[in-house]
C-alpha cells in the first residue's frame, strides 16, 4: 500500500481537501525529488508540486509527498503494489504534468483523469517551467494547450485563442 501525504497551503480556515480551482486558472502538476526543480520521472517521483498558473502569476497550491515509489527502470519496490493509480488520483483536478519521463501504461491512465502528460528532456527549475506556461498563456497557446483549456473550461475568451484566417 502507498503512503501519502499532502501539504496544501490555505488562506483561511482548514480544508480537507485541495483548493478547488478557479476558472481561467491552469492547474499544473509538477515531477519533483527536491521541491525546486521539475527532475524526476513519473514513477520515481517522490513529491509533486502542484500550482496554479494564470497569465500574470503562479502560486503553489499543495505539494504531494509519497513514501513508496519505483525506481527509474520503472521498478515498483513493492511486488504488486499499484503505485501509478494512487499518484494519478491524487493529481485528479490538474490539467498539466511535467515529468522527465512516463511509461505508456502510467501515461493511459494519466490521459484518462483528464491530465495533459508533458515529457521534459532534461531537469530544469520548477519557476522556468511556470514561466514558459505563463508566456505561452499570455501568447498564442500552441493547439495542445487550447485543447487543455478548451476541455478545462478556461478557456475564457474563446476568440482569442482562435486562429486568424
Amino acid at each position: 500500500m502507498t503512503s501519502t501525504r499532502r501539504l496544501s497551503l490555505v488562506n483561511d480556515g482548514f480544508h480537507e481537501q485541495r483548493p478547488k480551482r478557479q476558472i481561467g486558472v491552469l492547474r499544473v502538476a509538477i515531477a519533483t525529488q527536491d521541491m525546486r526543480g521539475l527532475n524526476a520521472h513519473f514513477g520515481s517521483a517522490k513529491r509533486f508540486a502542484i500550482y496554479d498558473v494564470t497569465p500574470d502569476a503562479w502560486s503553489l497550491v499543495e505539494a504531494v509527498v509519497f513514501d513508496d515509489v519505483s525506481d527509474e527502470s520503472g521498478t515498483h519496490r513493492a511486488d504488486g503494489d499499484n503505485n501509478i493509480a494512487p499518484k494519478v488520483e491524487t493529481l485528479r483536478g490538474c490539467q498539466l504534468l511535467f515529468c522527465l519521463a512516463i511509461g505508456g501504461p502510467a501515461a493511459a491512465k494519466v490521459i484518462a483523469a483528464k491530465i495533459h502528460p508533458i515529457k521534459v528532456p532534461q531537469p530544469e527549475p520548477i519557476d522556468n517551467v511556470l514561466a514558459r506556461i505563463r508566456t505561452m498563456l499570455r501568447t498564442a497557446p500552441p493547439p495542445w494547450l487550447r485543447k487543455v483549456l478548451a476541455q478545462a473550461g478556461a478557456a475564457g475568451k474563446k476568440a482569442s485563442f482562435e486562429d486568424e484566417e
